[in-house]
């Protein structure tokens, strides 16, 4: 069995973490660990009763954070209209030159926003950029015309989710740094984009298990039945 950290079992002293929490007492314990000398990402874990085998029952989606995420988040845009692109604050911009850079393996963006004209080019780097989560969908709000309200959006908080092949997904809710009440408000609303993508025709409880942590601390179970219609 492998050993425990010190972080771990000073966690467990204030609580039994395996034990269903409200989401105000999951917070407050959170807050209460000792911290890194990092300013840690808080992430929502959800262990969905989906079948992964499903194509059907695949699980993706978006969530505007009321508080925003406390990430810096790198936009790329591919387009053909980079002014447009720039003054709405992207970060990188470009099309034929930055599927290029990409082709050659060169990825240092977080979010990746296409106009559906510059998809055309696009898709050629789809086996590159999918499997690190960068692919633009129309699912996401990442391929649009409204490239300005997509940066901004990105840039104001919002953030994607995925399902992987266990069925299950974490999604950023945070920073050990935000306020207990931006945590919760963040989570909460995390939680209802999540329950508002459930797939079509699925029977039986959709949301199974789900968990609050930090980069360096143990998961904290959530009470489920709180969210028992699920």
């Amino acid at each position: 069995m492998p050993k425990q950290s010190k972080r771990y079992h000073s966690a467990t002293e204030k609580s039994d973490l395996s034990l269903p929490h409200l989401l105000d007492q999951a917070i407050e314990v959170l807050c209460q660990m000792e911290k890194a000398k990092f300013d840690e990402t808080v992430e929502l874990s959800v262990a969905l009763g989906v079948d992964p085998k499903q194509t059907s029952h695949s699980v993706r989606g978006t969530v505007n954070l009321p508080h925003g995420s406390g990430r810096k988040v790198v936009v790329a845009v591919f387009t053909e209209k980079p002014d447009e692109a720039k003054s709405a604050g992207a970060d990188i911009v470009g099309l034929e030159d930055l599927v290029s850079k990409v082709k050659d393996g060169w990825c240092d963006f977080d979010v990746a926003i296409a106009t559906p004209e510059a998809m055309k080019q696009v898709r050629s780097v789809a086996r590159i950029l999918g499997p690190r989560g960068l692919m633009p969908t129309p699912k996401a709000g990442t391929v649009t015309d409204d490239v300005n309200s997509a940066v901004q959006a990105v840039k104001a908080g919002r953030v994607e989710f995925k399902m992987d092949k266990t069925g299950a997904l974490a999604v950023i809710v945070g920073k050990r740094s935000f306020s207990p009440t931006q945590l919760i408000e963040n989570t909460l609303e995390a939680i209802k984009s999540i329950a508002g993508v459930r797939p079509e025709g699925l029977k039986g409880r959709y949301i199974r298990r789900m968990s609050i942590s930090s980069t360096m601390s143990p998961g904290i179970s959530l009470d489920n039945t709180v969210f028992s219609q699920l």
